[in-house]
């Protein structure tokens, strides 16, 4: 680990044990759960049903989810396409805002650049950083609107040179970054000749642990709207399990070509929140993809696991839902568990794949991804 490194993790746990919030909060209402400095390395989790809050702002509030065209590029085309992307994202922020007044907009997983066979190094030219130049512009919409928000993109981090990472990140009202959300893991061995690159948490936890702490792993940010998380990923039930006990009231799920709206909505029936999913709309134009990659869907579901508002259909739209968080939080306790019964099965429980395999080698593409990890899964 390099000094710099060093004296950085020492200096924020210091700050951290002193109760001050260090710099890399950039004004957060509350402290940051992920990947914005050493936290905790202890999970923010209480044994009487209970969780850490902080004051809400208002009774109920009003969800934005912007299901949007993807528009992907050719690598040489960058420039162009992200700022082409770029213009239509905030075109839609200033949309959104002439319908309705959203306390909270929430885009999908990539409406900045959409996807692509890309190799590693083309990505890299066009990840955003957090903050940058894309940042700050979406910052600006939410401080022109009073506005909460969240959206996913490619990013790149000078802590971690070379990864492309996946994250979702949360700008509050005042256009401060709240949090940054990393993908917590990518499934392995699920396609038959390619496997996803970017880095997640998973791909490299231990390092990841060192540098933000245990508690970042599961992130659930505390705000005056809620406590919220964040995920693009599909078909992990335990992953939102574990958000819930640690006090998520609202997950903010996305999507990228597709999803189960069963799984979202028995996730937020099993957890007793509210739960949303964003997803792409019909694409026209979108390189050598189809104009329906797999569209539409954009639903936010509650606390029963009922509907509270979907798109009516595949194009872009906004979908609206009010969320009285105020009555959740009064009756809102951890998910009832019997843990004593199977506690033990999922300690001696192994996953397919160790974590920390980006650690031993950054694959250059899609191919080299699949090819890297063949012979790898520890199950027969």
């Amino acid at each position: 680990m390099s000094n710099s490194r060093r004296q950085f993790l020492s200096g924020a746990a210091g700050l951290a044990a002193l109760g001050v919030a260090g710099p890399s909060l950039l004004g957060a209402s509350a402290p940051a759960q992920a990947a914005m400095g050493k936290g905790p390395d202890t999970p923010n989790q209480r044994d009487d049903g209970t969780y850490d809050v902080v004051e809400l702002a208002k009774p109920a509030w009003m969800l934005g989810l912007v299901q949007s065209r993807v528009h992907s590029f050719d690598a040489k085309e960058w420039k162009a396409g992200t700022r082409r992307n770029l213009a239509h994202m905030l075109d839609l922020i200033d949309k959104a805002h002439y319908h309705a007044k959203p306390d909270l907009l929430q885009f999908h997983e990539f409406p900045l650049t959409g996807w692509r066979k890309w190799t590693r190094n083309e990505i890299l030219k066009f990840a955003i950083t957090i903050p940058g130049e894309e940042t700050e512009a979406i910052a600006a919409k939410a401080r022109q609107y009073g506005t909460w928000i969240v959206f996913g993109a490619y990013a790149t981090d000078p802590d971690w040179p070379g990864h492309v990472l996946s994250i979702t990140t949360i700008i509050n009202d005042k256009g401060e970054i709240v949090d940054k959300h990393w993908k917590a893991r990518n499934l392995k061995g699920a396609f038959p000749d390619f496997e996803l690159f970017t880095t997640t948490t998973y791909d490299v936890l231990d390092r990841y642990v060192e540098m933000y702490g245990r508690d970042a792993v599961v992130p659930v940010t505390r705000t005056p709207l809620g406590n919220i998380c964040t995920s693009s990923t599909q078909r992990e039930p335990e992953l939102f399990r574990a958000m819930a006990l640690k006090g998520a009231e609202i997950f903010l799920r996305t999507a990228s070509g597709g999803f189960s709206p069963l799984d979202v909505q028995a996730c937020a029936l099993y957890n007793g929140v509210y739960s949303s999913i964003v997803n792409n709309s019909i694409s026209p134009d979108n390189g050598p993809y189809f104009d329906d990659p797999g569209s539409g869907g954009t639903a936010v579901y509650g606390p029963q696991g009922t509907v509270v508002a979907e798109a009516a259909g595949a194009h872009e739209t906004l979908v609206l839902a009010s969320i009285p968080i105020g009555t959740l939080r009064a009756r809102k306790r951890q998910p009832v568990m019997h843990a004593d019964l199977y506690n033990d099965i999922y300690a001696n429980y192994r996953s397919a794949y160790a974590p920390n395999l980006w650690e031993e080698h950054l694959p250059e593409s899609l191919e080299d991804a699949a090819q890297y990890i063949r012979g790898k899964s520890r199950w027969k």
